[in-house]
């Protein structure tokens, strides 16, 4: 059975950083796409960042670029999200997803099949 699990998450002040990961089990992400979404409450699902295993292509959010690093390690089966200079609008739930997408999107959400339970990320002001 495939699974996703995030952890990493906390609470942080504001220009902190935290690392998520996502380790997946019962499937090899060499062949899959990877995507960070998060929801704050009472806001709509948003794309943060994906990972295209396959080419190492990476994608960001305007919101976060330059501040979130997406990565993978393939011997672990694990995606990491390194989060820096955070601000109290990253406060959310963070999650991980994946789907055999030969292109990774941070815009479509409902293209990916296999979701975590998330992590909750809060960053105080």
């Amino acid at each position: 059975q495939m699974h996703l699990v995030e952890s990493g998450g906390g609470l942080v002040q504001s220009g902190g950083s935290l690392r998520l990961s996502c380790s997946a089990s019962g499937f090899n992400l060499d062949y899959y796409s990877v995507g960070w979404f998060r929801q704050a409450p009472g806001r709509e699902r948003e794309g943060v960042s994906c990972l295209t295993i396959s080419s190492n292509d990476t994608r960001y959010a305007g919101s976060v670029k330059g501040r979130f690093i997406i990565s993978v390690d393939n011997g672990k089966n694990m995606v990491y999200l390194q989060m820096n200079n955070l601000k109290p609008e990253d406060t959310a739930q963070y999650y991980c997803a994946a789907a055999p997408l030969p292109i990774c999107t941070v815009e479509v959400p409902q293209l990916y099949d296999y979701w975590g339970q998330g992590t909750q990320v809060t960053v105080s002001s």
